[in-house]
């Protein structure tokens, strides 16, 4: 059984998805623990309702990221987890915490990944005058938000969509791709192997990583 840590920082709602998925037996793992950097992130209480071990690693008493970052792979690693996910972990991980991790973190990027890395994707996008949008699940490597890509979910932009509907969209098909990425992962379907994904031991180009929804 596949043991998964996610961090988080706000509300948790791809972390209810994965819970929900692995309650209906959709997915061999057990997610061990929940951790969020933010004492007021809603997911922690999802995390206790479903009677998983929640904490909260404050960045108050570290004068570094590196410090930070050291203090919070000490509480990660007493699980001792296969994937690490993060949903919505609002913070930039040193180099040493992404390579102590490597092939085994995954994160989810509100955007059609290489288009949009950082924040207030929905807007850009809306801004740009793109006719799509959508989500990204990929590995984590030191670049920000420029790991090899596992699957992605495509979604039309509306003429009237604002960045607050687009977003909802958006939020619905991470609640998919999310926790199908990580069945994949339990059931050893895929991986990376350098600095490239293998799914079913075939290497899986950006194109092939595209799920079209509407």
């Amino acid at each position: 059984m596949l043991r998964i840590v996610v961090l988080i920082s706000g509300n948790g709602s791809n972390l209810q998805a994965i819970i929900d998925n692995i309650h209906d037996d959709e997915i061999d793992a057990r997610v061990v623990a929940v951790i969020s950097n933010s004492d007021e992130a809603y997911g922690l209480t999802r995390a206790k309702q479903a009677g998983i071990d929640a904490f909260v690693v404050d960045n108050a008493n570290s004068t570094s990221r590196s410090e930070y970052d050291q203090q919070l792979q000490q509480q990660i690693d007493q699980y001792k987890p296969d994937l690490v996910v993060l949903a919505g972990f609002m913070r930039i991980l040193s180099d040493d915490f992404v390579n102590h991790y490597h092939g085994r973190l995954i994160n989810i990027h509100p955007s059609l990944l290489p288009k949009y890395q950082g924040l207030n994707t929905h807007q850009r996008v809306l801004d740009a005058g793109d006719t799509h949008h959508g989500a990204s699940v990929h590995f984590v490597i030191p670049e920000l938000d420029a790991g090899p890509l596992i699957l992605q979910a495509e979604v039309a932009i509306h003429n009237d969509d604002t960045a607050e509907t687009l977003a909802q969209r958006v939020h619905e098909q991470e609640h998919i791709i999310y926790p199908l990425v990580i069945k994949w992962f339990a059931e050893g379907r895929v991986k990376m192997v350098g600095n490239k994904t293998f799914k079913d031991d075939k290497e899986l180009t950006p194109d092939a990583a595209i799920l079209h929804l509407i």
